[in-house]
């Protein structure tokens, strides 16, 4: 299990607090609130998504991070919300297969150790024609996609082991999903460092 990073969960919800009053606002609301029956929710950090969720989902949350989880939990009390938390990796999800109508992941995949096992697991815990919710920020093409290459060492030692050269929506591809929906954003400012994590992906995936 994860040992955490102490000051990187103490400082997530100041450093995300632009982003959450702007473009994440609309992204939770479409990425999370349109779950629906049984929903898991990989990775969930402090717990943003939580407000978005319909009244109705049954929402169990997963997250590896001792120190994030923490704070999502207390999130998830302040808001009253029933929703079951797991401390638990990506990649071994201790849940039976076929269980969840949809898995919601927002800025999960870039910093999973291996995300194709990660997507092997959401794939094997989704009932057939379950759905993969996510929101990623991806790599680029091109030269752009070379310099993520060569900035990621050091952007994964400063950041809790994101990768920004992660290419997620040809990994939920490969791992037997059919995109039925997939849209590039550029919501970040066209300098360092936000430069090197600018495109996004919001994709919705079937499990087959």
């Amino acid at each position: 299990m994860s040992r955490g990073h102490r000051w990187f969960a103490a400082w997530y919800d100041r450093l995300s607090a632009a982003a959450e009053a702007s473009y994440m606002r609309p992204v939770r609301a479409e990425v999370a609130g349109g779950a629906r029956g049984r929903v898991l929710e990989i990775g969930c950090g402090t717990g943003a998504n939580f407000p978005y969720y319909d009244e109705a989902a049954q929402v169990t949350a997963t997250e590896p991070d001792p120190y994030m989880l923490e704070r999502a939990r207390r999130r998830a009390r302040a808001l009253g919300h029933r929703l079951e938390l797991v401390q638990a990796v990506a990649e071994a999800l201790p849940f039976a297969d076929a269980t969840f109508d949809a898995v919601v992941a927002t800025l999960v995949f870039c910093s999973v150790r291996e995300p194709g096992q990660a997507l092997a697991e959401v794939r094997r815990v989704l009932r057939p024609g379950g759905q993969l919710r996510f929101y990623e920020h991806v790599r680029y093409g091109g030269l752009l996609a070379r310099l993520q290459d060569a900035v990621t060492p050091v952007w994964r030692w400063f950041g809790a082991g994101c990768h920004p050269n992660r290419d997620t929506p040809r990994l939920v591809r490969e791992a037997g999903f059919r995109l039925r929906r997939l849209e590039m954003t550029y919501p970040l400012p066209p300098v360092p460092p936000m430069l090197l994590a600018r495109p996004h992906a919001l994709g919705i995936a079937e499990a087959s």
